[in-house]
């Protein structure tokens, strides 16, 4: 069971995200503010972070700052009554993962969660199940039932991508960025040829697609 660390100094908020969290199968710890955050991290093993902004003693953004600061990735939500465009970046940049604002939709917050939770497994174990296929980024390889395939590393770096945010639409301006490099002399065309050797691979695995979605780009869909 994953447990989440719910960070903020009003009692009734901490109650209300510990009933949600509880509801939906999570194990639920609390603190007050920043400095009894950390304490609770020594003590228990904590899987994500959702997190206020102001607070006593040590606000949400300087707790993020510290993690990040000593290479802690624990995944981040801050949810805050701070709706200003400074405010959100200013949370991303001292590294929190997402960012919502109060007054809380429950079933979204529970959406993001869930999404983080899955990116973190994700980074942490190099692989991607779907159904019966496996995404091994250490080896590079794609394999289903006795079917393994090596991929060319930009093939399989795209896949991955993909397949990391199912149903997100990158551009190909994005995923040029992030697989070749802002630097690369390649055009955006390069994107769309690679895509359509993934798609000619894969044709007959029904376990996932990559879709084209006019105008934008491309997004993975996963069928099981």
């Amino acid at each position: 069971m994953f447990c989440i660390l719910v960070v903020d100094d009003d009692k009734h908020t901490r109650m209300l995200l510990r009933t949600y969290l509880e509801d939906a199968g999570y194990r639920v710890v609390t603190a007050q503010n920043g400095e009894d955050a950390l304490d609770v991290m020594d003590a228990e093993h904590i899987d994500l972070v959702v997190l206020d902004i102001m607070m006593p003693k040590m606000d949400g953004y300087e707790f993020t700052k510290l993690l990040r600061e000593t290479n802690n990735n624990l995944p981040i939500l801050m949810v805050s009554a701070k709706q200003l465009p400074q405010d959100k970046k200013r949370g991303f940049l001292v590294g929190t993962d997402d960012y919502m604002t109060k007054p809380i939709d429950e079933e979204e917050m529970l959406l993001r969660i869930k999404a983080l939770l899955r990116r973190a497994k994700i980074a942490t174990e190099h692989q991607i199940l779907i159904g019966n296929v496996k995404l091994d980024y250490d080896a590079f390889t794609v394999s289903r039932g006795t079917e393994t395939q090596v991929l060319p590393q930009k093939e399989f770096m795209l896949l991955y991508k993909l397949l990391s945010y199912p149903g997100k639409i990158f551009t190909r301006i994005q995923l040029m960025d992030e697989i070749w490099g802002a630097e690369t002399d390649s055009g955006w065309e390069t994107v769309t040829t690679h895509v359509g050797r993934l798609r000619k691979r894969f044709h007959d695995w029904p376990e996932f697609e990559i879709e084209s979605v006019r105008g934008l780009g491309y997004r993975a869909v996963k069928r099981v």
